[in-house]
């Protein structure tokens, strides 16, 4: 899909794009916003689709995208558009559970330029597949080994999800594994774990201010976790229309006001996190959007 920018494109504020490749997913995690599991599909998306989003993204001024599912790493074509993103200067994280990656794509995960993220919940065996559905612990462990061996810069996100669950001495595994970023949050009443119709309050409030998401069918939505919330069709609209259209802004007008008090801006060091979000404002799915969460020695500005 090819496109012209206009020359209001930059209104559109695009710095962060997830891009749902696939519903499909080895485990059946509780609190699955996407309700992913082994029936899942890649959806209607192609591969050529999904390059053209890429295209638009950059054009659009995107900074980074975040491939993710489902698990990203099933989709047969994640290497090719991990390519296709950094030759387009886009920097991509790659969200898995990383229970299985494919020895040849571990090169493509070295490159410069990308980043891993997982999901861990415990320490312990048991309690992991109480949540996920699988026991898949000792191979998660042992794929976050290979990539900190690799030097790929890799971060966790941790959920609370069952009662007395053991997120402390996970954390502290995870450290001692050699990870330093790590995100915890609560489980959000949202897709798996709802209760009927979708709670919007649910949601960190930070949704579509700067991200937006792509679905496998082509859906855009200001983010995978408010996935009801349909502005449009990559499939059938250029990018940056939708961003700019009627039906995205009546989209954003049904996101809870942020939480955080205002757009989280790293240049102003403005985030605001709470107790209610975990330790950064957005859920632990989404990187943080200030340094000061990704870098333990980052100074805000005008302070030493």
């Amino acid at each position: 899909m090819s496109m012209t920018v206009p020359q209001h494109a930059n209104a559109t504020g695009l710095r962060f794009l997830w891009l749902e490749l696939t519903g499909k997913c080895q485990l059946e995690c509780v609190q699955c916003y996407a309700s992913s599991s082994p029936t899942g599909t890649d959806g209607t998306m192609t591969i050529l689709d999904w390059k053209g989003v890429i295209d638009q993204a950059a054009a659009l001024g995107t900074r980074q995208v975040q491939f993710i599912g489902g698990e990203p790493t099933l989709h047969k074509a994640l290497p090719g558009l991990i390519g296709h993103a950094l030759a387009a200067k886009i920097e991509v994280e790659v969200y898995s559970n990383l229970v299985h990656i494919p020895e040849s794509l571990w090169d493509t995960l070295s490159q410069p330029g990308v980043r891993l993220a997982t999901s861990f919940y415990s320490d312990d065996a048991r309690e992991h597949m109480l949540i996920t559905g699988r026991n898949t612990l000792a191979r998660t462990q042992d794929n976050i080994t290979t990539a900190l061996d690799r030097g790929i810069p890799l971060r966790a996100g941790m959920v609370r999800v069952l009662d007395g669950q053991r997120l402390d001495e996970g954390q502290e595994l995870l450290q001692r594994l050699g990870v330093t970023q790590i995100g915890i949050d609560r489980m959000r009443l949202l897709g798996r774990p709802s209760r009927g119709a979708p709670d919007l309050t649910e949601l960190c409030g930070a949704c579509g201010r700067g991200s937006a998401a792509v679905l496998p069918d082509g859906s855009l939505t200001p983010c995978p976790m408010a996935r009801n919330m349909r502005g449009g069709n990559v499939l059938t609209t250029p990018l940056v229309d939708i961003l700019t259209g009627v039906t995205w802004a009546q989209a954003l007008t049904l996101v809870p006001d942020p939480r955080m008090g205002e757009e989280c801006e790293p240049e102003k060091n403005s985030c605001r996190p709470t107790k209610q979000d975990g330790r950064d404002c957005p859920p632990s799915e989404k990187p943080a959007c200030s340094p000061r969460f990704c870098n333990p020695d980052f100074t805000p500005p005008g302070k030493k």
